[in-house]
């Protein structure tokens, strides 16, 4: 080899470690400005009058992006988050979820059947003359009574008191609809769904929780929430009023039970995503059983699944779940596609809530989702214009529609919230994650379909003869 030949070697040699380390530096350098994004928007997020403080996870694949606390545990006291994120909350109905993993588990071992009615397992439930089969108490489809929104729950709340008592006060209770044929948000069918696992496990909901979910993963700082045991590293939860901040409404741990009364950190819970999407917890079949959305009777898709809300907006599937209860807020986000788990816990029921943080945080590292394309409708708005009524949470839903120029505008009875939706195609209308569509019957517009997600509500058309 002459000299001439070896320099050229070393020039060529030169050049490929420079091809090398030079996506290697913009590597490190998009991720440090990514991480600083990330830091910059809980900072912004925790600086707000109405928050206590918040403890947030970013974890992509196996990189931690962010896993910090921001604020404050204890406001009375100026205690800061642990950077870490050590801090443990409530984490509200971000609870279901393991109570859905839980239910499946036991079918798994051959101990519960998804289609068997809830009168198998607890008989003493007054179904009123339906038949509930277990998977319509899962995904909130059941028409049991929400206890949450009955007047008489307010008092409970504060009392120490058997469990069957709330479960004789649900089951006086009309139903909202027929099994099957909507969606409400419901905690009384978690809250039965609590003693069925606890019937045929032989084990309080709160030990079967912790020996098949909680320590096969390691999660050593989550447990089933006290109001009055002492526990090291607890945040203290505060109120949003209109004065600011004020400390926690009393609540009783006995009530949220198995739709919410499990505490757990930002950490664990980011453990727990891993484990539940990447199959440590349930087999392929009940994963994909707890993650896909049964339809209602009559075919409809909806958007929830078995304590997971399911997303899929411009090409994004999204996994989510929040929570909220007295004095804390939670939101909890799987991006399967990417690979990306977001968890915020938050200290205090003042907006902005943790969600608002969640969302911020995906745009941040997924990009914004695009604008979606309004169409122009080609028929009659005036032909849907009018009232439509039907169930909802706590109460029913009156939505009034009405014209304004080429847009319709729709207006809820009582808190005179407004929505001005864009049209997207046919009869259906969106605006963010909630969608409208209107159902002919027999020629004429008879229905309005609300789908928020955690919802979806059958709006009947009142007769304006």
């Amino acid at each position: 080899m002459t000299r001439g030949t070896a320099g050229a070697g070393i020039v060529v040699g030169l050049t490929a470690l420079l091809a090398l380390t030079v996506p290697l530096a913009a590597q490190v350098t998009n991720r440090a400005r990514l991480v600083e994004k990330l830091d910059s928007a809980a900072r912004a997020h925790a600086d707000h009058e109405m928050v206590a403080g918040v403890s947030v996870a970013v974890v992509q694949d196996a990189d931690t992006l962010l896993l910090s606390g921001y604020g404050f545990v204890d406001l009375e006291w100026s205690v800061g988050t642990p950077r870490d994120a050590a801090a443990a909350y409530e984490i509200g109905s971000v609870t279901k979820q393991f109570t859905a993993a839980a239910i499946l588990q036991l079918v798994e071992e051959g101990k519960v059947d998804l289609s068997a009615d809830i009168s198998e397992y607890l008989p003493e439930f007054d179904t009123q003359g339906r038949r509930i089969p277990l998977r319509r108490m899962l995904d909130h489809t059941s028409g049991i009574k929400g206890y949450t929104e009955m007047p008489i729950f307010g008092e409970l709340a504060m009392k120490d008191l058997p469990r069957d008592t709330l479960v004789s006060l649900v089951e006086r209770e009309p139903f909202d609809f027929e099994p099957g044929t909507a969606l409400v948000y419901n905690n009384s069918a978690y809250f039965l769904l609590g003693l069925v696992i606890e019937k045929v496990s032989g084990q309080p909901y709160e030990e079967y929780v912790e020996e098949h979910l909680f320590d096969p993963l390691g999660m050593d700082a989550s447990y089933y929430c006290s109001e009055s045991a002492i526990r090291r590293g607890r945040a203290h939860g505060y109120d949003g009023s209109r004065e600011g901040l004020v400390r926690k409404r009393y609540l009783d741990h006995t009530w949220p039970y198995a739709a919410g009364s499990l505490c757990s950190t930002a950490g664990d819970l980011v453990r727990w995503n891993q484990a539940l999407h990447g199959g440590e917890v349930l087999s392929e079949a009940s994963y994909r059983e707890m993650t896909t959305p049964s339809p209602l009777e009559d075919g409809t898709p909806v958007r929830y699944a078995m304590g997971l809300g399911i997303d899929d907006r411009a090409g994004r599937r999204a996994i989510v779940h929040g929570g909220g209860i007295n004095g804390f807020l939670s939101d909890g986000r799987y991006y399967p596609d990417n690979r990306l788990t977001i968890v915020v816990l938050q200290n205090s029921t003042g907006p902005p809530g943790a969600s608002a943080l969640g969302a911020a945080l995906a745009d941040v590292v997924l990009g914004p989702l695009p604008e979606v394309t309004a169409s122009p409708y080609e028929g009659s708005l005036a032909e849907l214009t009018g009232e439509y009524v039907g169930p909802a949470r706590g109460r029913p839903l009156t939505l009034e529609v009405t014209q304004d120029g080429d847009r319709l505008i729709f207006t809820q009875r009582g808190s005179e919230e407004e929505m001005r939706p864009i049209h997207v195609g046919g009869l259906t209308w969106e605006t963010g994650m909630t969608r409208l569509w209107f159902v002919r019957e027999e020629g004429r517009i008879a229905q309005l379909r609300m789908d928020h997600g955690a919802g979806h509500y059958v709006l009947r058309r009142m007769d304006r003869r």
